[in-house]
């Protein structure tokens, strides 16, 4: 069929060239052109070779940059104004546009009062290799990189990658944005970025109002790769929204985020604002996958959140795997849903370790699941390790009314001196069902809270409440993991996830296989670490060795 198609297509060609005579002429590409700016350029220069560099990036701005054009600005020297492109340039990203730097070291841009580098309505644009710095109004109300579309109709620009930048100073560092209409960006990477010290958020994307009976999501296949977002504070005087977290991931169809590192965020969120700050999220969502990244010591001023990942609401088809969350304020890991939609479904928790979690919150868990409405979750081989907090008693998993279809399996829990989980009275088979977990008390009593009534081993609480059974067949462990850090190992960095390794053979092959809930992204083949997980599969996030 093929090989019929190009035929025909050949053929086509050959009469319109006939009957034309020059149609058959390649399609005239204007030359590109680099242009430069440095610190002691002439703005009544040309600008195409750096011994003729303009000198101020208000100069650079008048001139449309065309497919496949450079705009270099001088290593090591410091702009004051902004780099716009708008929905008249760029816009082939086999051509792109190229901002960066040229010489020794990244050229600094910085704004007073705008985004330091704005693209609006168009694709095909790289930014690259530059340090970007707001000034005390711009972290009122600009992101340093601010990606905008307000199209009405249309294709997505596409195409978009930004790389190598260092953003601080602005209200958000890196912002992908579209209006109401919801016709945003498609193709969008940002790699290698260092997103810090902005006032609310380090990176948002976002879009339209998200409609349940009608779901639209405003971007396309986004990719964040090697991103440090942390040492955004939030705003204290922000009493009606969530400020300082690190990677908000919203109104996307389609991401992938790995190797991110957000830490140290939301130091300063106001005390009384609705929703709290998290490490890495997703709303309003689809086909999100978070995965091989850390959040750590990322803080809440407020009642609620403080947590480290997070499949928030309207979140399907996604997944949170093989990450490192500790002394987090919240959870390490959680799935809400504020509206009673459907919209919350199908989404995977596995693979992932949680130490230390619930500093600030300890009543919401280690890991939470909590809301109003939520499908058909898979909460699998994942690590979690939980003392008593400072501020608290609080379980190592917390499950609340309000959800469905929920299979929490072959985790391993070791709390000391707290619940090992807590349940809201009511929660049926139907509702969440655990099975293959290992439930492990380094010391103090062995505490499972359901409803209004506490167990004090395995046994009871199976007997009471048929959890841990499968097949008409007990299920459920309560050994010693003996894992490589200790009885309750103390995780402070990534390198110390190496001690959650068990080093004997008390959980491998223990854990339990039924299938999982319909539609919910894979587990994967692979542990925390990376190393081949067999069958059956072991209990914990880590394979033993």
């Amino acid at each position: 069929m093929r090989g019929a198609a190009v035929a025909t297509a050949v053929g086509m060609v050959g009469l319109a060239v006939m009957t034309t005579g020059c149609s058959g002429t390649p399609h005239y590409v204007p030359p590109a052109h680099t242009y430069y700016v440095a610190a002691d350029g002439d703005d009544t220069a040309d600008g195409t070779a750096p011994d003729s560099a303009w000198r101020t990036l208000d100069r650079a701005d008048r001139t449309k940059l065309r497919p496949g054009d450079r705009l270099l600005l001088e290593g090591g020297a410091r702009f004051r104004g902004t780099v716009t492109v708008g929905r008249d340039e760029a816009g082939d990203p086999g051509r792109p546009v190229v901002i960066g730097s040229f010489g020794s070291g990244r050229a600094v841009v910085t704004s007073a009062a705008e985004p330091a580098v704005s693209v609006h309505d168009t694709g095909g644009v790289q930014i690259r290799d530059l340090v970007l710095r707001g000034a005390p109004a711009s972290r009122a109300h600009d992101a340093g990189v601010n990606l905008y579309s307000d199209l009405q109709s249309g294709a997505r620009p596409s195409g978009i990658t930004v790389s190598g930048v260092d953003v601080s100073g602005f209200r958000v560092g890196l912002a992908v944005g579209a209006s109401r209409h919801g016709v945003g960006f498609r193709d969008v990477t940002v790699s290698q970025a260092s997103l810090h010290g902005n006032k609310d958020i380090g990176l948002l994307t976002y879009g339209p109002d998200f409609k349940p009976a009608r779901a639209a999501y405003a971007h396309e296949n986004l990719t964040l790769d090697s991103v440090a977002a942390y040492g955004n504070p939030g705003d204290p005087n922000a009493h009606d929204r969530h400020t300082g977290d690190g990677i908000v991931v919203g109104s996307v169809r389609g991401a992938t985020v790995r190797h991110v590192d957000a830490h140290d965020n939301g130091a300063r969120a106001a005390s009384d604002a609705p929703e709290g700050p998290v490490g890495v999220w997703a709303y309003d969502a689809t086909r999100v996958v978070i995965e091989e990244s850390v959040s750590y010591r990322n803080h809440t001023g407020s009642t609620v959140d403080g947590a480290g990942f997070g499949l928030d609401s309207n979140v399907s088809d996604s997944a949170l795997r093989r990450n490192l969350a500790f002394d987090n304020d919240g959870p390490g890991f959680y799935a809400y849903q504020r509206w009673t939609n459907g919209a919350h479904a199908r989404n995977t928790i596995s693979h992932n370790i949680s130490a230390g979690d619930g500093r600030a919150l300890p009543e919401h868990g280690a890991v939470a699941v909590y809301g109003t409405d939520i499908h058909d979750l898979a909460v699998v081989q994942n690590t979690v390790l939980l003392s008593r907090s400072p501020a608290g008693t609080g379980p190592a998993l917390r499950l609340q009314t309000g959800e469905h279809g929920v299979v929490v399996r072959n985790n391993l829990f070791v709390t000391e001196g707290v619940p090992l989980v807590l349940a809201d009275r009511g929660l049926t088979r139907s509702d969440v069902v655990l099975q293959g977990n290992d439930y492990r008390s380094a010391d103090g009593d062995w505490q499972v809270s359901w409803g209004t009534e506490s167990y004090g081993s395995l046994a009871a609480w199976r007997e009471a409440t048929g959890q841990e059974t499968a097949g008409g067949k007990a299920t459920g462990l309560d050994v010693d993991p003996c894992l490589a850090g200790g009885a309750l190992p103390e995780i402070r960095s990534v390198a110390d996830a190496s001690r959650t390794v068990p080093t004997c053979p008390a959980l491998a092959g223990k854990g339990v296989e039924p299938p999982l809930p319909g539609g919910v992204p894979a587990v994967g083949p692979v542990d925390y670490f990376g190393h081949t997980v067999a069958a059956p599969p072991q209990v914990g996030a880590v394979v033993p060795r």
